[in-house]
């Protein structure tokens, strides 16, 4: 069966003076599309590296194999996790609810920028973790 037979679209390239010419590059002009500046996101989350740019300490120690207490201590802990509630794959809450019951609290302001749609707070460093408290019930 054909490309066309199977609902896929013609492979032929569209012809000269297309306006979705304007939009390929061919990487065999040389041009690296790491080169080309583009919009940078302010997140401080970016972990690309290129000329001049390194990995963390922290980062490059755990990527070897040599974690820290802290890593190694986390670690423990997801796996923990998982074994007791038969989860190959933690949901983001209960990761949150992991770092909650390992005593982490939210005392500093963020280093991260997330723009307007994520409010930063800060909490006491004796806070309770607040994750076994029963879920209130709704009145309907």
């Amino acid at each position: 069966m054909s490309a066309p037979e199977q609902g896929r679209p013609n492979p032929e390239p569209p012809p000269p003076g297309d306006p979705r010419w304007k939009e390929v590059v061919d990487r065999r002009t040389g041009i690296d599309r790491r080169e080309v500046s583009g919009p940078v996101s302010p997140t401080n989350l970016e972990r690309r590296r290129g000329p001049g740019r390194r990995l963390t300490d922290f980062v490059k120690s755990a990527e070897e194999g040599e974690m820290n207490r802290e890593q190694y201590l986390f670690l423990m802990a997801i796996d923990a996790f998982k074994r007791v509630n038969r989860k190959t794959f933690p949901a983001w809450t209960d990761v949150l609810e992991i770092i909650r019951k390992l005593g982490y609290r939210k005392t500093m302001p963020s280093e991260l920028n997330l723009g307007e749609r994520a409010n930063d707070w800060t909490e006491r460093a004796d806070a309770p973790s607040g994750v076994n408290k029963p879920a209130e019930r709704r009145e309907e």
